[in-house]
């Protein structure tokens, strides 16, 4: 662990902790909040994913939406980067590429708490087993 200098440093550390409690208590009922992942692969990243990540994990709760913000792999979506895959409750997961932060405003406010669909959703190109 390193030093804590400032009180900055020592928000942030609390912060990161705080995230971390959190995903453990709610993730025992993952589906019955909404569940936001961020593509934290090497593209992700490069592309801006731990801005996205730290956005939409400070922002949902302070607009009073009970979600889990986590990190994953790569989606597959590399030339869309950063991804993120949003599941609300009851409903099929939805990808949306090409988010920075005012992506990640757009999508809270309009898709998360209204249920509107917002620009960058990446279509679903693959059959499922059951499809045939």
């Amino acid at each position: 662990m390193s030093k804590i200098k400032s009180l900055a440093d020592l928000k942030k550390l609390s912060g990161e902790l705080k995230s971390k409690i959190d995903l453990r208590e709610k993730g025992d009922n993952p589906e019955s909040l909404v569940q936001v992942k961020v593509g934290m692969a090497t593209s992700g990243i490069a592309s801006g994913a731990k801005e996205v990540f730290n956005y939409f994990a400070e922002e949902l709760p302070k607009r009073n939406v009970e979600a889990v913000v986590s990190q994953t792999g790569d989606m597959g979506y590399c030339y869309a980067e950063p991804t993120i895959e949003v599941i609300l409750p009851g409903q099929e997961p939805i990808v949306f590429g090409y988010v920075d932060v005012k992506k990640a405003d757009e999508i809270i406010e309009k898709y998360i708490k209204n249920g509107e669909l917002v620009d960058g959703i990446i279509p679903q190109n693959y059959e499922t087993i059951d499809d045939k």
